[in-house]
């Protein structure tokens, strides 16, 4: 494990030949919603050694309507994403969106994530790489995997060798993902840990209605394949009631299911190593 994992993981007790679990709500709804999962996910990562991070966005500022609930205020979102990484003693991550908004967010996180839909955006990876923290760029639905080398660049090249790459599958048609396994060994190529996100690839798009449709029963499959091919660490957005989650409840997992899919995948993750 790259010593900045280590190091972003030395206050939990995990197997080192485990995959990490980056983990939360899509975007931070209330203190009670983020706490529960927080707890829950967190307890059951330390039942099984795996490493986890914290995952919830401050403010959602990709969706399909103009309708739709983007947050509840950038500094009060942060201040919770804060306070639920020292209460349960994880490190935290969530996205920005513009340069603007790095040097606010790295006061908070941990990890700094740069949305698919902005991933050759140089002023943002370099606003990102300049605050010294860690930088999840996830691959675009446009992209290939070997294409990913000219994003991780422009994070070294500011300075910054703190990388990691995320899959989240590639356009299909005008309202479907698929993902292209390969891409995994090929960003692995970069020398970087790389991530596959379960939920975001199983995405439906472009939906008539204006909500974003999705296929969370195939979580398992995405995920275990993943860990098949090589993937460092897992993505997976979890909601407690995901049919009443404000973002992205119909490609979310349900809570109640996490522990059993890790338990599979734990196994797996064994059996390939």
């Amino acid at each position: 494990m790259e010593k900045y994992l280590g190091d972003l993981f030395e206050a939990q007790t995990y197997d080192s030949n485990s995959f990490f679990l980056i983990a939360g709500p899509c975007v931070v709804e209330d203190e009670t919603v983020v706490m529960e999962i927080a707890d829950k996910v967190s307890s059951i990562c330390k039942k099984l050694s795996i490493p986890y991070v914290f995952k919830a966005s401050y403010r959602k500022a990709n969706r399909t309507s103009a309708d739709s609930f983007t947050g509840i205020g950038d500094e009060k979102a942060l201040e919770l994403i804060q306070k639920t990484g020292k209460k349960f003693s994880l490190p935290t991550t969530t996205d920005i969106h513009t340069a603007a908004e790095a040097a606010l967010a790295a006061q908070y996180v941990d990890i700094l994530q740069i949305p698919a839909f902005l991933c050759r955006q140089t002023d943002l990876l370099i606003a990102a790489a300049e605050t010294g923290k860690i930088i999840n760029v996830k691959k675009g639905q446009f992209l290939s995997g070997p294409s990913m080398k000219f994003a991780a660049d422009k994070v070294r090249n500011a300075g910054n060798n703190k990388i990691m790459l995320t899959d989240r599958g590639n356009t299909f048609g005008y309202q479907d993902l698929v993902v292209d396994f390969r891409n995994i060994p090929w960003m692995k190529e970069n020398n970087v840990p790389v991530i596959m996100d379960c939920t975001h690839s199983l995405q439906q798009p472009n939906q008539t209605s204006g909500v974003t449709g999705g296929n969370p029963q195939l979580i398992e499959t995405i995920a275990k394949a993943a860990i098949a091919t090589g993937a460092d660490g897992l993505f997976i957005e979890t909601h407690p009631n995901p049919s009443v989650a404000k973002s992205d409840g119909a490609n979310m997992l349900p809570l109640n299911l996490l522990e059993p899919l890790l338990e599979k995948l734990v196994r797996l993750k064994k059996a390939v190593n």
